[in-house]
Formats: C-alpha cells, sequence, structure tokens
C-alpha cells in the first residue's frame, strides 16, 4: 500500500508541476489532488523539493528513452529529434520543457531542481552528440550544443505560436548547420 501511495503523489505531482509549475503546486494540493495523507507524504519524502526532484528524475528517464526511441524509429538521423518534438506538439496538450520550466522556476544555481535540470539538458546534449557523431559530423560536442539551443528555444517558441512549425524551422537551421 505504501508503494501505491508513492506512486500516486509521483503521479499526481508530475501531472501538476506541467501544468501548472513546480512552485505553483503546494503540499496541501497534492495531498488532496493524491489522496495521500499528510504522514504518507512526509514518509516517502523530506520535503515538497524531494518530491519535485524525484518526479523529475523519473520524467527524465522516461523523456529521454522516450526521445531516444523516436530517433531510433526514424534512423538516428540527429535532425530527426526535431520531427520526434514537434510529432508530440502536435498530438495536443503541449505545456513546454519542463526541465526549461524548472530552472526558471528555481534559477539558483544550487537549488536540487535546477542541478537536476541541468543534469537532464547536458544529457540531451550528449546524447545529440552521439548521434552527431555517429552522422559523421567532425564536431559533434559543439555542434550538439547548438542543436539544444535550438531545440529549447523551439520549444518555448512553440509554447508561445501554438504550433509544431517552431521545431521545423529549428529542423531546418540544424540541417545547415551540418557539414
Amino acid at each position: 500500500m505504501a508503494t501505491h501511495a508513492r506512486r500516486r503523489l509521483v503521479d499526481t505531482a508530475d501531472a501538476l508541476f506541467l501544468a501548472e509549475g513546480v512552485r505553483a503546486v503546494g503540499v496541501e494540493r497534492l495531498l488532496v489532488e493524491s489522496g495521500v495523507g499528510r504522514a504518507s507524504f512526509y514518509r516517502h519524502f523530506a520535503s515538497e523539493d524531494d518530491l519535485v526532484v524525484a518526479v523529475l528524475a523519473e520524467r527524465d528517464r522516461r523523456w529521454r528513452r522516450w526521445l531516444a526511441e523516436g530517433g531510433d524509429a526514424l534512423g538516428r538521423d540527429p535532425l530527426a529529434v526535431f520531427d520526434v518534438l514537434a510529432a508530440d506538439v502536435e498530438r495536443g496538450e503541449f505545456r513546454g520543457c519542463a526541465f526549461v520550466n524548472a530552472m526558471i522556476e528555481c534559477a539558483d544555481a544550487d537549488d536540487p531542481v535546477h542541478r537536476l535540470a541541468v543534469a537532464h539538458k547536458r544529457a540531451v546534449t550528449d546524447f545529440f552528440a552521439e548521434l552527431l557523431a555517429d552522422a559523421g559530423q567532425s564536431q559533434p560536442a559543439a555542434l550538439a550544443g547548438r542543436f539544444v539551443l535550438l531545440m529549447d528555444g523551439a520549444t518555448v517558441t512553440v509554447v508561445r505560436e501554438r504550433s509544431a512549425e517552431p521545431l521545423r524551422w529549428a529542423r531546418e537551421i540544424a540541417a545547415s548547420l551540418m557539414t
């Protein structure tokens, strides 16, 4: 039963944090929405920040697995990452990048939430570097940083424009950077 309470907390927090932000959702709301009692919450998490870190760590694993599988399905083409993201946007309910959002809300570089979001972005950059190296690019690490910059900028623009088109523009720009 205790495992179910933890799962309900994480699932509820994941949905609420993405929809409303990590700082906009308090413990009281999480308890009501998840149906988990306060004592159970604190049995699983020392603080709300510990829950945020747990939620983002799980989301990181799921998201990177999803991205890799999508890229694999499209032949591990580094540009296909933009296509995978655009297809996700077109499915609807896109709320932006949970990690960019968390970094903005938890801007202190020493904040564990901020550190986890930064680690996620480093892992995504490494993923791009691997794809770019496999594609024969001469400076995959440097190019990967540019691809993540394009991806993050396009993702923010998607939220503003309510369209997947910015990811297509980012793909075009990324293609022009490849040698």
